[in-house]
């Protein structure tokens, strides 16, 4: 399965690094994270509750970060297991770059993953659109955590919403998808693939 997608997040390009490689913070954005730890700089464990259509299950996952280019890229690999919901494991790279709006940052993911088990016996139609909801409410609460620690004043002052340029080709499974992005840890292996 391929995943592949741009979001634009409210911060410079450093403070994107720094928070996507901030355990509390992809922890705050990764919907049913039960526990997220940093073992090394470059690893980390996760449990996640997720739910894809009638498949419910805690997954467990490890997740590696490699290539390091900071603060504009690096390689995420991760994988986890749900018991019998089945597993996930894939890799995803991701790019930060300075976007044309002022204090902004472009941040693109490409990668692609496997899974097993029950999730791959749900059809793909219903696993892409749960991948897709599950992509967006992270960025969401991700650009969200970002604009509260960063720039509190805009939060009293004007709902924030994080702009995404609509992914192609998404087809990875959630709890993947959230092991990337808790490597990306940004963000972007914890979902599903």
């Amino acid at each position: 399965m391929d995943l592949k997608g741009q979001y634009i997040i409210s911060a410079k390009k450093d403070k994107v690094w720094d928070h996507l490689n901030n355990p509390e913070t992809l922890k705050n954005s990764i919907k049913g994270c039960q526990n997220l730890n940093k073992i090394t700089d470059t690893e980390f464990i996760a449990k996640v509750k997720a739910k894809i259509g009638p498949v419910s299950a805690i997954f467990s996952g490890s997740v590696k970060l490699s290539d390091l280019d900071p603060p504009h890229s690096y390689v995420i690999t991760g994988q986890g297991k749900g018991g019998a919901a089945g597993f996930a494991k894939g890799s995803i790279k991701i790019k930060l770059s300075d976007n044309e709006k002022p204090n902004h940052t472009s941040l693109n993911y490409e990668g692609n993953a496997q899974i097993g088990g029950k999730l791959a016996q749900l059809g793909s139609r219903l696993i892409g659109g749960v991948i897709q909801n599950t992509t967006d409410d992270f960025f969401q609460k991700f650009n969200d955590y970002i604009i509260s620690l960063e720039h509190p004043e805009e939060i009293t002052n004007k709902p924030q919403t994080s702009t995404s340029i609509k992914e192609t080709n998404l087809k990875i499974p959630y709890w993947i998808w959230i092991s990337s992005l808790i490597i990306t840890i940004g963000l972007i292996l914890a979902y599903f693939t």
